[in-house]
């Protein structure tokens, strides 16, 4: 697949980028239908997702280049190039949530009820930038034969022939997965679960699913022989855990 969109001015302008940019477009526009389903403030909403998006491409750069350090103190110009990829979501959620919290924090507002309106923003968004990595030929699996990648559409096969060999389409296993969590969370906003229920299954079920996909790539960070993906995913799937044990508890004993 050819990375490029076209030029401008003599400048390339990315399929990537623009897939970014696309899925930050519609998570703003879809944040004003979920602030609606958990009647909170539109306008605070905004600003916090505003004020989270620059944080997370930062930090899902910072991430990566944190943990491919080797590589960019020998070339420190290529840390500012993001146009062939390079950005790992979990800086991402780490560093964009994060500063939106920040921001409610000094607005004294319930803060899980926001996030529970920007999840299924989040995860859509997601969805439709990882076609970005498919475009770049990245973030893909291991090798596969030519009868189990017909199984897909031929633009897909084309775009998984790499080097003379076929791959798995990890990129669209994972947007499948986040179009199938987008469903499930719009429907708990739908049908007013309890505040923190349908942020916690963004990430207990993302979690989940990138584990098992993450172990199919070849392009995972790494710590210590470990896929550093993985290790964040477990974490993601304990804090699910561990907030419903939390709740179902705390009920228990508001019910006594």
């Amino acid at each position: 697949m050819d990375p490029v969109a076209f030029e401008l001015f003599g400048i390339k302008i990315a399929w990537y980028g623009i897939l970014i940019s696309l899925g930050m477009l519609i998570a703003l526009v879809l944040s004003n239908y979920t602030s609606k389903l958990k009647k909170i403030n539109y306008d605070l909403l905004l600003n916090a997702i505003l004020i989270a998006l620059p944080c997370a491409i930062i930090g899902a750069r910072l991430y990566y280049v944190l943990f491919s350090l080797d590589y960019y103190l020998s070339n420190p110009i290529q840390i500012l190039n993001i146009r062939q990829g390079g950005l790992a979501i979990h800086g991402g959620l780490i560093f964009g949530i994060g500063s939106g919290v920040i921001y409610l924090l000094k607005k004294k507002e319930n803060i899980i009820k926001y996030i529970d309106a920007t999840v299924p923003c989040i995860v859509i968004a997601q969805a439709i930038g990882r076609w970005g990595n498919f475009m770049n030929g990245e973030a893909h699996g291991g090798e596969v034969t030519k009868e189990f990648i017909s199984r897909f559409p031929e633009f897909i096969q084309k775009g998984m022939f790499i080097n003379g060999a076929y791959y798995h389409p990890t990129f669209l296993y994972e947007s499948v997965l986040n179009v199938g969590i987008f469903i499930v969370l719009m429907i708990m906003l739908f049908k007013k679960v309890r505040d923190g229920y349908t942020a916690f299954t963004y990430i207990g079920l993302y979690s989940l699913g990138r584990f098992f996909i993450e172990g199919m790539r070849t392009d995972s960070l790494y710590i210590g022989g470990m896929r550093i993906a993985q290790i964040v995913s477990l974490l993601g799937v304990a804090a699910w855990i561990g907030f419903i044990i939390y709740d179902q508890v705390k009920r228990k004993k508001q019910a006594h």
